[in-house]
């Protein structure tokens, strides 16, 4: 009795231990349809020498102080040009006022009437000194005036005029009433020091009866050099 015993307990403690071994053996195998788990990356080091905040390095910030002194001495270089023009230009007037040179500038309107004067423009040099632009014809009735009256710089300037005519025809003429014409000239002359130049330019009609209405509008210019100013009128 006692042995039939001891064989039943036995043969349970074996198929315990099969069981165990059975189940330690399923542990160990990867579940199906999957694969293993990775093992875990190396963490990369950092670099050496990291970029500074905003992506930019001590070698951009050096880039950006050359620009920037390049930039300034530029700059320094604009500003000295500009001290010096302005210091030649102050000189420049300055010796003209002394020296007394003087331009007088006047038109004389001497166009047939054919041709009606509507805007007059002026330049000495480059630089406007007179505009006038009148459609109603007292521009026109204008024979004469003033464009320029003051101290000149010693030396050759430029003188400048624009004239713009509209067509006042009559009778089997009277279609020319429709058309405009503008007439550019320009002459050069020397301011002397001490001396008053006076230049007369006027705008003429020339030609005969034979030239095209468009040839006619001209312009020629005068000039008279005085020693001396003349005294002012009483």
């Amino acid at each position: 009795m006692v042995s039939r015993q001891l064989w039943i307990s036995c043969i349970a403690l074996a198929f315990v231990l099969s069981g165990a071994a059975r189940a330690n053996a399923q542990a160990d195998k990867p579940a199906k349809g999957g694969a293993a788990a990775p093992a875990p990356a190396p963490v990369a080091a950092p670099p050496a020498s990291a970029p500074a905040p905003g992506g930019a390095t001590p070698e951009g910030y050096s880039v950006q102080l050359r620009q920037l002194e390049q930039r300034v001495s530029e700059l320094k270089e604009q500003i000295f040009r500009s001290k010096a023009r302005l210091n030649l230009l102050k000189e420049t007037v300055l010796h003209g006022v002394i020296a007394g040179s003087r331009a007088l500038v006047a038109f004389k309107n001497e166009m047939g009437s054919a041709f009606r004067l509507t805007r007059a423009v002026f330049a000495v040099d480059g630089v406007q000194v007179k505009s006038l632009a009148d459609e109603s014809g007292k521009l026109h009735d204008a024979d004469k005036f003033e464009v320029f009256n003051g101290a000149i710089v010693p030396g050759p300037h430029t003188l400048m005029v624009m004239l713009v005519y509209q067509g006042s025809g009559f009778g089997v003429f009277n279609y020319f009433k429709g058309y405009k014409f503008t007439v550019r000239s320009s002459h050069t002359f020397t301011a002397g020091e001490g001396k008053l130049t006076e230049i007369t330019i006027r705008g003429f009609e020339k030609g005969n009866i034979t030239t095209p209405l468009a040839e006619r509008p001209a312009v020629d210019f005068k000039i008279n050099v005085l020693s001396e100013r003349p005294s002012p009128k009483k």
